[in-house]
């Protein structure tokens, strides 16, 4: 019998426990008693912790009393879990971690980890919306962007909200084999594994700064013209800049180079006009930019997983 632990506190976000939770739970259905999951619950403090959905919780115990070993410690995400540090909490990781085979993080959990020292090093990721927030404030952790869920050793982190549920099942098919975890998917109704990543959800161009500069100028006028062809030149040029020094300061305001930012502000277009219009491909490709269906299509699955019809299907 292995032991899952969810860590609970003030804020969480109850569909990060409550999602890879009901996952071991359905899996006790399959499995022969010895075999079982044991839930066990621990509170960041006693008494009632209610969630940000206003539903209140009670853990099975509190840190004082969790002193035993797991097989797996989970972090749950939520407001809670970003908001303010929790130092009780982060001490008692330090001391849980050594003694437990598995740990990790659903959504934003990971921020209560990389708070108490323990994604450093590791190959990590968390909700799309937060990724630059959890870069700034771990920075000795490799976070990533894309990934539904991530296994890096014995540390596991998944994205937002419902890759608890992804996390969960793959730690099922590693535990007792692909067959139960997909009989637990089909209960669930859920994919057992999904197509693309999180950046299906995510734009893939960050909003202008708000302060005008040479650099926003041309991205302001970029996203204005998608349908016009771009090099580095021309877009030197619109800066009034050499190439090599607008490249130069362009990678540095944006973190993307200019032919990269141009790229992804085509996908994106392309991708609302999939989601809000029935305009035919041939269309979105020339209002974005990419010259031909084809090349919309060979971008689209590079970066998304996803042929431009599989994105109307799955987001229109």
């Amino acid at each position: 019998m292995k032991t899952v632990a969810m860590l609970l506190f003030p804020d969480l976000l109850l569909l990060d426990m409550s999602g890879p939770l009901e996952v071991f739970s359905i899996a006790n259905r399959y499995l022969p008693p010895q075999a079982h999951y044991r839930i066990v619950t621990v509170g960041s403090q006693a008494g009632l912790l209610r969630a940000s959905n206003g539903v209140a919780v009670q853990a099975d115990i509190t840190l004082q009393e969790a002193t035993e070993a797991y097989d797996l410690l989970l972090i749950p995400g939520g407001p809670g879990a970003y908001d303010q540090p929790m130092p009780a909490v982060q001490h008692w990781l330090q001391e849980a971690v050594p003694r437990t085979e598995y740990y990790g993080s659903i959504c934003t959990g990971a921020f209560i980890l990389g708070d108490a020292g323990l994604l450093d090093g590791y190959r990590v990721t968390t909700h799309w919306h937060y990724t630059e927030r959890l870069i700034k404030r771990c920075p000795k952790a490799l976070v990533q962007n894309d990934q539904i869920y991530i296994q890096d050793r014995n540390v596991l982190t998944s994205g937002g909200v419902t890759a608890g549920i992804d996390l969960a099942l793959a730690v099922v098919a590693r535990d007792h084999g692909k067959k139960v975890a997909q009989d637990v998917a089909k209960v669930l109704l859920v994919l057992m594994r999904r197509q693309g990543g999180q950046a299906l959800f995510s734009p893939l161009t960050a909003a202008v700064a708000p302060q005008e500069s040479a650099v926003t100028r041309v991205q302001n006028y970029v996203l204005a013209h998608l349908d016009e062809p771009f090099t580095v030149e021309r877009m030197a040029a619109l800066a009034n800049m050499s190439p090599r020094h607008f490249s130069r300061l362009f990678v540095r305001d944006v973190q993307v180079t200019p032919m990269e930012f141009v790229q992804n502000a085509r996908i994106d277009c392309a991708r609302s006009l999939l989601e809000t219009t029935e305009l035919p491909l041939k269309t979105i490709a020339y209002k974005s930019g990419f010259g031909s269906v084809r090349h919309m299509r060979f971008l689209f699955t590079s970066r998304l997983g996803l042929t431009p019809v599989q994105y109307r299907e799955q987001f229109s």
